[in-house]
């Protein structure tokens, strides 16, 4: 069965050159003009990936990342016309996007972060699956996909749960930040060195009591992290 993209950009060119570039490489694709047609047509189409601009009119690209988060793990890969900060990724991060992307979009490295994002939202990872840890405050339980912390259920983008995982299958060992490159983002991601630092500052946020003196995800400076657990 054929991946399904909905892609939400307002430029009709773009959207139509996404659209016959996606098609040309076997995807099913629907497409929306603006933010609310586009959370529209995620209901309605149920896509397996979401390529979203974040300057949209009627409803911006992070509100309709957010809206759709919260029905839904779908990978979603926000466009943005202009280079962004680490502190814009942390906001995209905050609503559950899982990557960035800076127009205009290189064809090769466009495709190259949809093949890595449809592997990491892939359920069947048989090397995670067997993995999990629980203790009275945080339970990730690798089978089910699903994370609790001090009772409540915490939902994680796919990168955020891969990331999780990959750290708690290696539980005690140093994963470095080139390991963890590979492992979570793929081997198209190997000189993004500022990833981990980002994506496991934000998922400490989300897990964490204290994301400043963190108790679960240790930091190696200058290597990379190791996920210790309660002692």
């Amino acid at each position: 069965m054929a991946v399904k993209v909905l892609i939400v950009e307002d430029d009709s060119e773009m959207n139509r050159l996404l659209q016959l570039d996606l098609e040309q490489h076997g995807y099913e694709t629907c497409t929306a003009t603006n933010g609310l047609e586009g959370l529209r047509m995620f209901h309605e189409q149920r896509p397996n990936l979401v390529v979203l601009d974040v300057a949209l009119p009627m409803m911006d690209g992070l509100t309709v990342c957010q809206r759709i988060r919260e029905l839904s793990n779908v990978p979603i890969l926000i466009m943005t016309a202009h280079a962004i900060s680490e502190e814009e990724i942390a906001r995209g991060l905050n609503v559950g996007a899982d990557e960035y992307m800076i127009k205009p979009i290189r064809n090769m490295e466009f495709h190259a972060r949809v093949r890595a994002l449809m592997r990491r939202a892939a359920r069947d990872d048989e090397t995670l699956q067997t993995v999990a840890y629980s203790d009275d405050y945080l339970t990730v339980d690798i089978n089910a996909r699903r994370v609790w912390v001090n009772g409540q259920e915490m939902r994680l983008t796919p990168t955020e749960f891969k990331l999780i995982a990959i750290l708690v299958k290696n539980r005690g060992q140093v994963l470095t930040f080139n390991q963890l490159l590979e492992q979570v983002w793929g081997p198209e991601y190997h000189t993004e060195h500022h990833y981990p630092r980002i994506y496991v500052s934000h998922l400490r946020r989300k897990i964490e009591p204290d994301p400043k003196t963190p108790t679960y995800i240790q930091s190696e400076y200058g290597v990379g992290y190791r996920f210790t657990g309660k002692q």
